[in-house]
């Protein structure tokens, strides 16, 4: 089933300043702030949806600033809206274009700058709420599954952490290449839900070594699980390293690793120069985009929360045992 497409509603020139979340001492709230002008190659969006997402839990906490150029203290990795005004030079896009993309930072907004480059268009399919929680998780998983450890169709994955927004995004991309999916999920209640994304498996995070071994693991839960991700591995098998939540430091059994052959890797989007980001979006067009078109894929949205309650949705973020993404409608 199509959406209509958006209508174009435009800000007029003597509005008021731009409402955005804000990041003061530790505590996030609504501060006013100066309208963001596109540059060259940048268009302005009118946000109607952006993700939260855990990179901007640590930012709260002072520990992952945002890269130069973004907006140190407007927290944000993704966002979708409208098409509002075009920088010098912007030509992919239209006014009133619906447009989703990654961004440095910034996007828990009403109004935000991104490079023509870094955004995707909105498949019909797909509100623009949801396309707010949809670049950062599936750039994210695509480029670790894919790009990273070469994922291929009958290998056997496992995903950790698989309720969250990384992991049903993963769970999804993994069953539709053809892998065989094994997901650990800690919240019972979320387990079938995951299991409808395509999960041929759903397990619980303690012994899920017993359940390999495995070709690839998407690792989002952090040191924990590495001397287990070592003896789950598969011979030739690669761990991508994208979460650290529980922990960033572990010990780690080098004969073992040598033994299977296997390979250990990491990787962020955050702080990539443009190029990188651009392919990165490119490879979702082009990969992953027409299989929302066709339903194929879908955002499982746990909660949304309007702009003034930011502070509401990023407790609950932090509270866990959530299934999918938290969305802020500015």
């Amino acid at each position: 089933m199509t959406r209509a497409r958006a209508s174009r509603i435009f800000r007029p020139l003597d509005s008021e300043p731009v409402r955005a979340a804000t990041i003061r001492a530790g505590e996030v709230l609504v501060e006013e702030h100066p309208d963001p002008e596109p540059g060259a190659g940048q268009v302005r969006v009118r946000v109607r949806g952006a993700g939260v997402n855990g990179a901007d839990m640590l930012q709260r906490r002072g520990r992952y600033p945002a890269p130069p150029g973004s907006p140190q203290e407007i927290p944000g990795l993704e966002l979708a809206g409208e098409v509002e005004a075009l920088g010098d030079g912007a030509a992919r896009f239209g006014e009133g274009d619906r447009v989703m993309g990654i961004v440095g930072g910034g996007g828990q907004a009403e109004l935000a700058v991104v490079h023509e480059r870094q955004l995707m268009p909105v498949p019909d399919a797909v509100a623009l709420p949801d396309a707010g929680g949809l670049p950062e998780v599936f750039t994210t998983a695509h480029d670790a599954l894919f790009t990273q450890a070469g994922l291929r169709p009958g290998e056997r994955l496992l995903v950790h952490g698989a309720a969250g927004g990384v992991g049903t995004a993963a769970v999804q991309l993994g069953r539709a290449l053809g892998a065989h999916v094994t997901a650990t999920v800690r919240n019972p209640a979320a387990r079938d839900a995951v299991a409808a994304l395509g999960a041929d498996e759903v397990v619980e995070p303690e012994g899920f070594e017993e359940h390999g071994p495995f070709h690839v693991i998407l690792e989002l839960v952090g040191a924990p699980n590495l001397a287990a991700d070592l003896k789950a591995l598969e011979t030739e098998g690669r761990i991508v390293v994208i979460g650290v939540g529980a922990g960033a430091k572990a010990e780690l059994n080098l004969a073992l690793l040598m033994a299977r052959r296997g390979r250990i890797m990491a990787s962020t989007l955050r702080a990539r120069p443009l190029e990188q980001k651009a392919a990165t979006a490119r490879a979702l067009e082009r990969e992953v985009l027409p299989r929302f078109a066709r339903g194929e894929l879908r955002v499982p949205i746990a909660a949304t929360f309007a702009l003034d309650d930011v502070a509401a949705a990023y407790d609950h973020f932090a509270a866990g045992g959530k299934l999918g993404k938290i969305v802020l409608e500015p």
